[in-house]
Formats: C-alpha cells, sequence, structure tokens
C-alpha cells in the first residue's frame, strides 16, 4: 500500500470483478474502504475456493478492503450505510439499475446531500439509453459491443478469456475518481459519475468501427494474426513456434534483408507497405512460412534479435507462472494462509495488506460510526 491517497475514505457496495477492480486500486494507493456485503458475502467470494479455500477473484481483487455485513433492507443497517457516506470521500456501487436509487442512495441525490462527495455507479449501458434497465455481465457485453465479433478464427467468434470488460470498467471508474478527486481539489464541489461498461467496450472498438464507417471494410476475425498490420502472427519453426510484429517501413526493411534473407519480397508490390500486405496476407505467407519452417525457433530469434524485430511466444499459463518478467506479491488470505500473485502495474514495491475475512470489520465500524 501506497500513501498517496491516506485520509481518502470509500464506501463501496460493489461485487463481482468490475468495482472491486477500481476500489482495490484505491486502496493501494493508501485509501481506506470499506466493503459493505450481504450476510452471505458478495458474489465473487462464491465463485471458486481454488485459493486455499479463498475465491481467485476475490483474492486476487480485496486485498487491504474492510469487510462488514449489512442488511439494507433494515432501517438501522441502512441508516448506517448513509451514515458512513455522510462521512466518505468516495462512494461505489455496481447494484442492479436502479437499486441504489430505491434504497436512497441514487448517485445524484447523494451529491446534491452531501456537495463534496463523489459517487460512483457502475452500470452495464448508459441510464439514458434504451438499454438501461439490461443486466449486464462480462461476456453479455463483451458479445453486444463486437469485441466477440472481432475475436476467434474465422469460424467461430470467441469472448477474450479474461473478464476484459470488467477489468476495462473497474480501470476506467478509477480514473473517474481520480479526475474527480483533482477537480474537487480545485473547485470543492464533489460529482455523480456514472461509468457504463458498454461505453467502455465500444471505445475498444473505435478501430474496426472506423475501419467499417469510412474504409468500408469490415474486421475479420484472424486468430493469432492482427486484422491491420501485417505480419504481426505467429510463423511455426522447425521446433515450436515465434510471434512476430512489423509495424513500420523500417522493420519491414530489416525483416526482408537480414532475418528472411528475401530483399525480392521487400520490392515485390503485393507487399511494399501495410496495407498491400494486410490485403495479400495468405500470399505472403507462403512466401514467409517456408523460410521459418528451416529454422529452429533459436536460429530465428537469433536473426530477429540482430535485426532488431519485435518477438515473442504464446506463452502457457504455466509459462506464466515461471515468467522471467512477471514480478509478484505475497497477499494474506482469510484464516492466515498467503498466497502469491502478480503485483500491479505501476507498484515496484509496496505492503501489501491482507485480503479481509467476510464481516471481519463489522464491530469496529458500528463502533466508529455509531452516530
Amino acid at each position: 500500500m501506497t500513501s498517496a491517497l491516506k485520509g481518502l475514505l470509500v464506501v463501496s457496495m460493489e461485487q463481482a470483478v468490475a468495482a472491486p477492480l477500481c476500489t482495490v486500486r484505491l486502496a493501494d494507493g493508501g485509501a481506506r474502504v470499506i466493503k459493505i456485503e450481504r450476510a452471505e458475502g458478495e458474489t465473487a467470494r462464491h465463485y471458486d475456493k481454488a485459493v486455499k479455500g479463498t475465491s481467485a477473484y476475490f483474492a486476487w481483487l480485496n486485498r487491504g478492503k474492510e469487510s462488514i455485513i449489512l442488511d439494507v433492507k433494515n432501517a438501522d443497517d441502512l441508516a448506517l450505510v448513509k451514515r458512513l457516506i455522510a462521512k466518505a470521500d468516495v462512494f461505489v456501487q455496481n447494484f442492479a439499475p436502479g437499486a441504489a436509487a430505491r434504497l436512497g442512495l441514487g448517485s445524484a441525490d447523494l451529491v446534491k446531500l452531501h456537495p463534496r462527495l463523489i459517487a460512483l455507479d457502475i452500470v452495464g449501458y448508459a441510464q439514458d439509453s434504451a438499454y438501461a434497465n439490461m443486466r449486464a455481465y462480462d461476456m453479455l457485453v463483451q458479445a453486444e459491443s463486437g469485441i466477440c465479433a472481432v475475436t476467434g478464427t474465422p469460424d467461430t467468434p470467441s469472448k477474450v478469456g479474461v473478464s476484459m470488460a470488467d477489468i476495462a470498467t473497474g480501470a476506467n471508474a478509477h480514473a473517474a475518481i481520480l479526475e474527480a478527486i483533482i477537480e474537487r481539489d480545485r473547485t470543492g464541489k464533489g460529482q455523480a459519475i456514472e461509468v457504463a461498461m458498454f461505453d467502455g467496450m465500444a471505445d475498444w472498438m473505435s478501430v474496426p468501427l472506423l475501419h467499417l464507417e469510412h474504409a468500408k471494410r469490415e474486421t475479420g476475425r484472424y486468430g493469432l494474426s492482427h486484422a491491420s498490420i501485417y505480419p504481426y502472427r505467429p510463423y511455426a519453426c522447425s521446433d515450436g513456434s515465434v510471434v512476430i510484429s512489423i509495424q513500420n517501413p523500417g522493420e519491414w526493411k530489416r525483416l526482408c534483408t537480414g532475418v528472411l534473407l528475401r530483399t525480392d519480397i521487400m520490392t515485390d508490390p503485393r507487399f511494399a507497405d501495410n496495407p498491400s500486405r494486410v490485403k495479400n496476407r495468405n500470399e505472403l505467407d507462403r512466401e514467409i512460412g517456408p523460410i521459418f519452417q528451416s529454422m529452429t525457433s533459436a536460429e530465428a530469434i537469433a536473426r530477429l534479435e540482430a535485426n532488431q524485430i519485435a518477438w515473442g511466444r504464446v506463452s502457457t499459463i504455466g509459462d506464466v507462472a515461471a515468467h522471467p518478467a512477471l514480478r509478484r506479491m505475497k497477499v494474506d488470505l482469510p484464516g492466515g494462509e498467503t498466497c502469491s500473485m502478480p503485483r500491479p502495474a505501476g507498484r515496484p514495491d509496496f505492503t501489501v495488506p491482507p485480503v479481509p475475512a467476510l464481516g471481519a470489520h463489522t464491530d469496529q465500524v458500528r463502533a466508529e460510526f455509531a452516530s
């Protein structure tokens, strides 16, 4: 934990991935995060028991938070929630559309009541759109936003293998809160913020949309090949494969002269620039493929390195676990167990607080905010 956000009080009615990712980033920055859970615990506590009895999702996204059990349908507990929010800097919620408002916890109303409060709602779809009341889970939003239309093989649309819509939403929410804090420092005023999952994914779909609307070209699905930059894909060697990426004319020239040893490919009009290579990708692969197959992966990598061409491997999860670039941190779990997980980006070293047991801080918080 760092101290940049020390003194900031965050109250969260959160579940699953999007809001917890937002608030764990705030906790990592030094904010005090009070997480309100129902008696059985929030959704992500029950996804699995993979990490020594704790859900992998929950272990990942809830370090450094205080867990309190409240029944918001109980008048006394709801009154405590409102007292917490009255003293908070930030309130985050990602319940079903309208649920917070029905409890008297609508963001706009809260900000009117507490002008310095930053109240953030995470929703599936913009609340001024026809989809306002749609339930939104990660894969549904990936599908609705077109992400699946450009992911997978030519025959099979696919979702991204991690919760991309949720993760992007949490990151967008975190950034929006930090911007609101900076603005509040200047103006003294908080604000109500809405972050929609679909908006985040639609933003990420900008390039395919721009290609469709301006170039009249529909982005296809190419598996591990790039749809609009070429060659940018894995090539099979005699003992494995290597992924190469050619981003500019200089790299294309170095690939042809120093790696492929084929200057004729470089000057072939079918491959002269990136749009031509994208258009004629199959013909180019017929030229490039046999050259890589004639080399071992070590030989190919040596040539790529010598000619300053970016390369990579398609790692398995096991490969990632032993990857030399992976930086880890130890996290204490409920019950005294510990686990190791990837350290978040931008934090070269920090003290990692524990993941809370369900309701571990209920008595403390009730006493602190009794009136």
